[in-house]
């Protein structure tokens, strides 16, 4: 493969063949690794698969629309698993996510999925955490007390409200994003844990490594699932 989009193309098929099934309930992620996912389950079902989906975002939606894919609301059926991309993985598997706005939505989808599975091409892999930035999706109204939250909670932190065509964003739930530069993260967990408790945070786009299923990477030699590491127990779905 010698283009970062063929890599792309190969790693969201990859995701779609190796793990739906026909009669799949699938979560379908937000992104330019993700919509090919999306493109490879339109195959599917226009070549008569009966495959339907969740989708994490409006323009998800709108793809599966184009492509004939038959769209279910969140709970009307159990997820058997979610295709996602992640602007980074760490080593434990930790994630960063939230580069396409869709964080909120992505990260209810992977909680709800039985298997999560997230396509990658290598640069996003990392050791640790930080080096893009944490998206945190923000209840506009509480903007500044949430900036004032997150600095005295995080003092060497870096925020800054993102926009686009210097409008400020919002995404499919109204929201604003605060894209925060925290650094090299230890934690994401603890990371998270404390970015939420400021009122005003709706969700944060660190996900934790208990949340991954399977990791698939696209480089020049093809598709690879990387090795689950030892000390990451998967999330015990529907379990308190």
């Amino acid at each position: 493969m010698t283009s970062d989009e063929e890599r792309k193309r190969a790693v969201g098929f990859a995701g779609v063949d190796r793990y739906v099934r026909p009669g799949t309930c699938i979560g379908l992620g937000t992104g330019s690794t993700a919509r090919w996912a999306v493109a490879r389950v339109g195959e599917r079902v226009a070549a008569g698969e009966e495959i339907v989906a969740v989708a994490t975002s409006v323009a998800t939606e709108r793809q599966c629309r184009e492509l004939g894919i038959p769209l279910v609301a969140l709970g009307d059926r159990e997820i058997d698993v979610a295709i996602d991309g992640a602007d980074e993985v760490a080593s434990d598997w930790s994630l960063t996510k939230g580069g396409g706005g869709a964080l909120f939505r992505e990260k209810t989808v992977a909680l709800a999925a039985k298997t999560f599975v997230v396509i990658v091409t290598p640069e996003k892999l990392v050791r640790r955490l930080g080096a893009f930035p944490t998206p945190v999706e923000v209840v506009p109204f509480a903007l500044p007390t949430v900036i004032t939250g997150i600095r005295t909670a995080l003092p060497h932190v870096r925020v800054k409200q993102r926009k686009t065509d210097l409008a400020p964003f919002i995404t499919d739930n109204g929201n604003a994003i605060l894209d925060c530069s925290l650094g090299q993260i230890a934690d994401p967990e603890i990371s998270d844990i404390v970015l939420r408790a400021i009122h005003g945070v709706v969700a944060t786009g660190l996900f934790p490594a208990s949340i991954t299923g399977a990791v698939l990477v696209a480089d020049e030699n093809g598709v690879r699932e990387l090795a689950r590491p030892s000390n990451v127990v998967p999330l015990q779905r529907g379990v308190d």
